[in-house]
């Protein structure tokens, strides 16, 4: 792209005595229907050449093409320049590029990123909404680390507040001593189960209240249960050992549970923070705030911001009494984060439903001036949605993640075991079969979209071996994988080639762009870049496969030409879905 654009300025220097910005040359790659690899708007020299559209394009592909040993032939369109580089280029780019071990592996950029990502609260188990969640932190941060970038992956847990209160409350009304020891659940669910049962002991309280005369606002203030919370919440502020003894235990039980599910689901961190630890941080900077006029303090002793003049509101940062309010706190670990770290960039992966919130966050810590303020960034999601309708977790219909993992496997049990081709396969290799290829369903229809967009997930459709699926792309992994086993095939750098078919020459040119996908992919922090790119690639191998014979080829040389293309291939795919958390089976 960069010696075409260069070439493109020295043409229209030479051919109409004018000088060009190279941002003024609009390249973009050929459509599939046309001949060629790189596309010149030609629209734009008109003025300089004063020649319609087609000559222009003519006369400019005549200068490029003989000033460029790399151009072979082009074509015009209108006005678009349709420029095909020759064979020997992309033969090369293939020796000497793709099927050098380094190839598409950026070196360090001297950069440090922090990704947030998980955030669970601790009363209840992983739903789907964290599923996308995980995934989404855990394949930005392959996908920066893979462009040079170095990455902190950390998750804040919500350890704290009313809503674990009331599981602990429920399972001291309800459990019996109940543990995941004697009920046999993951700790997690156990912990959620009670959340549950306390949400019910909380409705029917509601309606006795209200059915003795009380408004509905009443009823849910003054039921007993939720003041037992309350004061609950009160004694752990306070210190209080039975109720911190408890609450100890029960969080305990829940981390063994998500330590499970995030092994199952193939997510890690490199550091916890709690809110337990961090709820308290943010007064100093609320007092550093005040001094400097950045924060205002009203009558009756709370604290505010006004960000009416950016177009936003007034902003309650500290209460009256003194207690923090979520964002006092997020200002308190955005700090401790950074002093902890000192990094460039800080991303938060968090659903749309807090856009606002970070909005407010960090426009607030650039009006107080702390270092990294300019580094943050919101990565926001759209919820995901089963055919079955919305999740809602409090009252016991939520899409677990660890059950919806096992009815993945399941499917893709039932979808493999349909296509008879694991009769071979030993039963423990099965069952790592029916994993691998069960959360590569999942993940990638999870991935493929846009993070900004809702998604409706389908089980069934994510497992299909024919779609825009992740268990297609493992299947052509797994069929290159055989033909480079069959062929007994080892690497070798000497083949001389000088023709490529056009399928072969798609195929290279797709190669090619990985490296820039993976750019693209950090700078947009989006994996469904380079989940399209990757499903493209495949597509065009199988392709090639069932258009080229490759074991069969004409001559040895050219037999190996395409195994070295094949394994070339496999290499960039096994790569793409390695950073978006997904792995590739050797044979399926």
């Amino acid at each position: 792209m960069n010696f075409i654009i260069d070439a493109a300025v020295k043409a229209i220097k030479h051919l109409y005595q004018t000088d060009v910005e190279p941002a003024a040359i609009s390249l973009q790659e050929t459509r599939k229907e046309f001949e060629g690899q790189i596309t010149i708007v030609t629209f734009p020299f008109t003025k300089f050449s004063r020649k319609g559209p087609e000559q222009t394009g003519n006369e400019i592909g005549e200068y490029l093409k003989n000033e460029l040993k790399e151009v072979g032939e082009f074509n015009v369109i209108k006005g678009f320049l349709n420029i095909s580089i020759t064979d020997e280029y992309w033969i090369g780019q293939l020796y000497n590029q793709i099927l050098p071990d380094d190839f598409a592996i950026a070196k360090p950029n001297g950069q440090k990123v922090m990704v947030e990502y998980s955030s669970p609260n601790t009363n209840k188990p992983l739903h789907l909404g964290h599923i996308r969640n995980n995934l989404l932190g855990y394949s930005v941060s392959q996908i920066l680390a893979a462009a040079g970038y170095d990455v902190v992956k950390v998750n804040l847990v919500n350890d704290r507040g009313i809503h674990i209160c009331k599981s602990m409350l429920a399972w001291q009304m309800f459990g019996n001593g109940e543990t995941p020891q004697s009920s046999g659940l993951k700790g997690d669910h156990l912990v959620g189960k009670y959340y549950v049962l306390f949400d019910k002991a909380y409705k029917a309280q509601i309606e006795e209240l209200k059915s003795e005369g009380q408004t509905e606002d009443e009823a849910k203030k003054n039921a007993p249960v939720i003041k037992e919370a309350q004061q609950m919440l009160q004694k752990w502020e306070a210190g209080d050992k039975e109720v911190i003894d408890l609450w100890k235990t029960m969080n305990e039980w829940v981390y063994a549970g998500f330590a499970e599910t995030y092994k199952q689901l193939g997510v890690n961190f490199d550091k916890y923070y709690y809110e337990s630890n961090t709820y308290l941080l943010g007064k100093d900077i609320i007092e550093e705030g005040l001094q400097n006029g950045v924060f205002f303090k009203k009558a009756d002793g709370s604290v505010w911001i006004d960000l009416t003049p950016d177009g936003l509101d007034e902003k309650l940062v500290l209460r009256s009494d003194g207690t923090s309010v979520y964002m006092t706190q997020d200002l308190g670990t955005a700090q401790l984060k950074y002093n902890d770290f000192h990094m460039d960039k800080s991303i938060y992966v968090v659903g749309n439903e807090q856009d606002y919130h970070f909005k407010v966050l960090f426009l607030i810590l650039r009006k107080l001036g702390k270092a990294g303020a300019d580094g943050l960034f919101h990565l926001s999601y759209g919820m995901v949605d089963l055919p079955s309708g919305k999740m809602k977790s409090r009252e016991g219909t939520v899409v677990d993640a660890d059950d919806l993992m096992l009815e993945m496997e399941t499917t893709a049990k039932q979808h493999t075991e349909a296509m008879g081709k694991v009769d071979v396969f030993a039963e423990d290799e099965k069952l790592q079969l029916y994993h691998t290829i069960g959360m590569g369903a999942l993940k990638y229809f999870l991935l493929k979209v846009d993070p900004k967009k809702r998604l409706l997930f389908d089980p069934n459709e994510s497992v299909d071996f024919q779609g825009h699926t992740g268990p297609f792309i493992q299947y052509t992994h797994a069929r290159i994988k055989s033909v480079l086993s069959r062929a007994d095939y080892q690497p070798n750098s000497n083949i001389e080639i000088t023709e490529l078919a056009g399928v072969e020459r798609d195929l290279i040119v797709l190669l090619t762009q990985f490296p820039e996908v993976i750019g693209a992919a950090a700078n947009e922090y989006s994996p469904a870049v380079i989940a399209n790119y990757v499903y493209e690639l495949a597509k065009t191998y199988n392709k090639f496969y069932h258009e080229k014979s490759i074991l069969q080829a004409e001559d040895e040389i050219l037999k190996q030409f395409r195994l070295q293309l094949s394994a070339s291939s496999a290499k960039v795919i096994s790569r793409g879905m390695n950073l978006l958390g997904i792995d590739v089976p050797e044979r399926m």
